[in-house]
């Protein structure tokens, strides 16, 4: 048992105890290419959030780790045979009831570990803060938490070298031989301040790759995933000791 993971503690350990900060890794169930499977931000935030939350729980820190939100938003995906959707309305309410739980029982802090690029939690965040004044709100992107190119030969944001090395490393056994991968190629918009990141638009997925992948896989490896989980869990760890340390009525310096 970890104590630090909700869904594997029990009454007995937990009905003493005094929580500070709840983490809730937020997943999305979504096509990755042909060699990953569906759940591979599912697992990515599993094994993110437990292994951050270990490092955290015996520096001292009174973290725990909710369970994992397997579907996100895909909106942009409406297409793509079985990639299920939240919409972002669907997820505020889901946070809205969660957080009324925390709010209810004492627990003062909630942390979205965010584990897929199509969630934004932060418009959410602003609107539950007005309700719950009290409380703190954060959330990460913790594929944004490292610099890649120190880990990975290619870029991408999707079944890349990045999730195909993590998922080699964390289950291998799931993912198909990258002799049989699609190259993840990315068809790019043909409006200029889009490409330049400036403006926005949602990406129509099936127009844009072939393979439901963007980003090249063929170099993946397990060492390169096994090196990337040991420090971006060090890093998410510690955005977790920090928060809970974190005296909400003194936030800044």
């Amino acid at each position: 048992m970890r104590p630090y993971i909700l869904a594997e503690t029990n009454w007995k350990a937990l009905k003493d105890e005094k929580i500070e900060l709840a983490v809730l890794p937020w997943a999305a169930t979504e096509a990755h290419n042909y060699h990953l499977p569906y759940g591979t931000d599912i697992y990515e935030a599993d094994a993110i959030g437990a292994a951050s939350g270990k490092i955290a729980w015996e520096k001292g820190a009174k973290v725990m780790i909710l369970p994992t939100i397997p579907f996100g938003v895909n909106t942009g995906q409406s297409d793509i045979y079985l990639d299920m959707n939240l919409n972002p309305s669907t997820q505020l309410a889901i946070i809205k009831d969660l957080t009324s739980v925390l709010h209810r029982q004492g627990i003062p802090k909630l942390l979205i570990l965010n584990s897929h690029g199509g969630n934004d939690f932060k418009t959410i965040l602003r609107e539950i803060g007005l309700q719950f004044p009290d409380m703190f709100f954060s959330t990460c992107n913790w594929f944004q938490a490292l610099d890649k190119t120190n880990y990975f030969d290619h870029m991408g944001d999707h079944a890349d070298e990045m999730e195909t090395s993590l998922i080699m490393y964390l289950h291998s056994h799931l993912v198909g031989p990258l002799a049989e991968t699609g190259e993840g190629a990315e068809k790019k918009s043909k409006v200029k301040a889009l490409r330049e990141g400036w403006a926005w638009a949602e990406r129509k997925w099936s127009m844009v790759t072939a393979d439901t992948g963007i980003g090249n896989p063929k170099a993946s490896s397990e060492a390169k995933g096994a090196r990337f989980f040991k420090d971006v869990t060090e890093k998410v760890a510690q955005l977790m000791i920090d928060l809970e340390k974190l005296d909400i009525t003194d936030r800044y310096e």
